[in-house]
Order: structure tokens, then C-alpha cells, then sequence
């Protein structure tokens, strides 16, 4: 049975550094609440700022966290073997 050598896999990659991981968060939330701002703002316009805030984190959030985020990590880690392949 073969084995895949080092170079037909994947090098590990690292965990983002801080400064990359808040480059990458704004990355998710900055257009999400843009989105959710235009799209809703019928609708918001008409709620205290609290409430406001309150409605557009609670959707945020989950969209951020489980569709924006793993996909980001994903990118840079293809990226990153991109860069170390060359």
C-alpha cells in the first residue's frame, strides 16, 4: 500500500496570528452588517438603537462564526501553502 509523501499533502498550517485573525473577522462582519444593514433597514429604521444593534448581532453572529469564518480559514490555508510551495 503506498504512502502520500509530504509533498502530495498539505503542509500543516499555523493558527492565525492575531493581527491576521482581526483582519480576517474584519473581513466577515464588516460586509455582513453592510448587507443586513441595506437589506433590513426598513425594518430596523424603525427599532430603538439597542434593539437595532441588538436584531443585526443576532443575526450576524451565526453567519459570521459558521459561514464566513470557516471559509476564511480555509482560504488562508490554502493560500499559505500556495506561498510555501513556491
Amino acid at each position: 500500500m503506498a504512502h502520500p509523501t509530504s509533498q502530495s499533502r498539505p503542509a500543516v498550517v499555523p493558527p492565525p496570528t492575531k493581527h491576521q485573525l482581526a483582519l480576517m473577522i474584519w473581513l466577515a462582519v464588516f460586509p455582513t452588517l453592510i448587507v443586513l444593514n441595506l437589506a433590513l433597514d426598513d425594518w430596523l429604521s424603525t427599532l430603538a438603537p439597542v434593539l437595532r444593534t441588538f436584531v443585526l448581532v443576532t443575526i450576524a453572529v451565526p453567519i459570521v462564526i459558521y459561514g464566513l469564518m470557516p471559509r476564511l480559514h480555509k482560504l488562508r490555508g490554502r493560500l499559505l501553502n500556495r506561498l510555501a510551495s513556491r
